[in-house]
């Protein structure tokens, strides 16, 4: 085996487990296509003990350093497949090193942002669209945006870019929003956003970058940007040949011991069926999921 533990995602939950492996003495190596996962792209993290507050990405730098030096090696690639052979599993890269295999894995892939699929949308990324308002709402300082979306994501993103941009829509296809009271609340008191509630965006307009949206309800916005923040969706393709065991949602089964219905196959962070994602209970699944990979090792000699 080239491995005894792979670990397939550099977010909290990948980053965490790759320390504990590396003090459990095993030779690991993650794989990823960049480090940091969505923690990295958050403006500022408060709710993480020991940092009063810290830049999303600042934190995943000093995350990623600390990997490294314990001699990790970050392998910075695209997973094609996963599958399980006699004593571990083997994974299929897109560039440099096509297979590895392990004796065992840790699945820490994340989420992956979901779509409005909208005419436009497409077209548009990187030119007005984006699902990020912490990476791109620098870019548009006295500008117009609108928010797409009615979650905690959307109304803090909404109150983030009401700091930059010269006018703030957000809009939310239901009556009411699924955020918690105090974002509403706070929404509620800045008279830059303006709410448009039971209405949606059908298609998104421009020319060489955005220029406004049309709405279900036939008005039409002109706007420079569109922030979509409709949530997310586990990033579970890898694991269907597995025949990994998911809940209703997609989302992965696991125990408290981060194992899954596959004998060898752990998973951490966002990826699991479990309530409260946050950076702080990625690094728990992530330390427990290495722990159990190594008790599994150390039974297995």
């Amino acid at each position: 085996m080239d491995y005894d533990v792979l670990i397939i995602g550099g977010g909290p939950g990948g980053l965490s487990a790759a320390v504990y492996c590396a003090r459990y003495g095993l030779k690991t190596a993650v794989v990823t296509r960049t480090m940091g996962g969505t923690a990295s792209v958050a403006h500022m993290i408060c709710n993480f003990p020991t940092y009063v507050e810290i830049k999303g990405y600042d934190m995943m730098k000093k995350f990623t350093d600390q990997v490294t030096e314990l001699g990790v090696k970050v392998i910075y690639d695209c997973c094609e497949s996963i599958n399980q052979i006699k004593n571990g599993f083997k994974i299929k890269l897109t560039n440099g090193e096509k297979e590895l295999s392990c004796k065992k894995l840790i699945y820490a892939a994340g989420t992956d942002r979901m779509k409005l699929n909208v005419k436009g949308e497409k077209e548009f990324f990187g030119k007005g669209v984006s699902y990020c308002a912490t990476c791109d709402g620098p870019f548009y300082k006295d500008k117009k945006v609108i928010i797409v979306g009615g979650g905690d994501a959307a109304l803090t993103s909404a109150i983030q870019l009401a700091d930059i941009a010269k006018e703030v829509y957000i809009i939310h296809r239901r009556d009411e929003y699924r955020a918690v009271h105090a974002w509403i609340k706070a929404i509620n008191k800045i008279k830059k956003i303006k709410q448009l509630l039971s209405d949606q965006v059908t298609e998104i307009i421009g020319d060489k970058t955005v220029t406004g949206v049309k709405l279900k309800s036939g008005k039409e916005l002109k706007l420079d940007g569109v922030f979509i923040e409709i949530g997310s969706k586990p990033e579970i393709s890898l694991l269907k040949d597995l025949k990994v065991k998911l809940g209703d949602k997609g989302y992965v089964i696991t125990d408290n011991l981060q194992k899954t219905n596959i004998s060898g196959f752990f998973v951490a962070g966002d990826v699991i069926d479990f309530p409260l994602k946050q950076i702080t209970t990625a690094v728990s699944q992530g330390s427990v999921a290495a722990y159990s990979a190594y008790c599994e090792l150390k039974m297995d000699e």
